[in-house]
């Protein structure tokens, strides 16, 4: 690990401050990404600005029919937290699943959704629910937040602040699970609201978290696991990788879907 300057501000405010002053910095909330890079050398920012004590950042609450939740917010705050579990316990499922406990800790959902990792978990939440990503800037749909395989439009010293969640009717995710890493070599993110059904998928897509069209059309139809039956995903443009082939896992997204109805309609 080469040498870096230390920083860690007590607000949102004063960490873009520093972003904007500092040449060469990078912001770290979990690190479970940026800090295996800076050791392996992979990485070697100048200045590195916590976020851990910017109390702004954290925080979970009801706000009307949104589930606001803090981008410090830790993975096993939001799998525990009574809020989350009554709006959208499909959600707190999906946090309760990532990783192993040290991770659950440390890792934070801002930091999972600006790093967008092809299979993290909570890109396929955003996108299924259609939550707005809050900047120090601006607000961001989920929609056009995801970019790229590590790619989002977040620009240069922006900071994720906190990301507000549409509550569904009925919503749930279903993963199969690398037994290693537990990241998902695929997992389906279903959601509905009124007539509104969007089916997101992460661990598969070449490009990243996408939706599943053909999954959405045939739920919007009638939302129950039998509708998703004959309903195939294409493997073009799905990874493939020494863990899966694309074929393998584009049989998995109908499988994790027709798990994750399941679940949401309560069978």
């Amino acid at each position: 690990m080469y040498a870096f300057a230390y920083h860690r501000p007590a607000t949102a405010r004063q960490a873009a401050g520093l972003l904007a002053k500092k040449e060469d910095a990078k912001l770290l909330a979990g690190g479970h990404t940026l800090l295996p890079t800076m050791k392996q050398r992979l990485a070697s920012p100048a200045h590195l600005v916590d976020l851990g004590a910017c109390a702004d950042l954290r925080g979970i609450e009801r706000k009307g029919r949104n589930l606001v939740i803090g981008a410090m917010s830790t993975h096993a705050e939001v799998a525990a937290s009574s809020i989350v579990q009554e709006a959208i316990p499909g959600l707190a499922w999906l946090a309760s699943h990532i990783g192993d406990p040290h991770v659950r800790h440390r890792g934070t959902i801002g930091g999972s959704v600006a790093n967008n990792d092809p299979a993290a978990d909570y890109p396929a939440a955003c996108l299924a629910l259609g939550a707005t990503i809050v900047t120090n800037r601006r607000k961001i749909e989920a929609d056009a937040f995801f970019t790229g395989l590590y790619e989002t439009a977040l620009e240069e010293g922006e900071i994720v602040t906190k990301i507000a969640f549409p509550v569904a009717s009925k919503a749930a995710y279903a993963k199969f699970r690398n037994p290693a890493s537990r990241y998902a070599l695929v997992g389906v993110f279903v959601a509905k609201r009124g007539s509104d059904v969007r089916v997101a998928v992460t661990g598969a897509g070449e490009g990243g978290v996408f939706r599943w069209p053909e999954g959405e059309a045939a739920l919007k139809v009638r939302f129950a696991p039998k509708s998703l039956d004959g309903v195939k995903a294409s493997a073009k443009g799905v990874n493939a990788d020494m863990h899966a082939d694309a074929e393998y896992r584009a049989h998995l997204i109908g499988v994790m879907a027709k798990e994750a109805v399941a679940r949401a309609v309560g069978k």
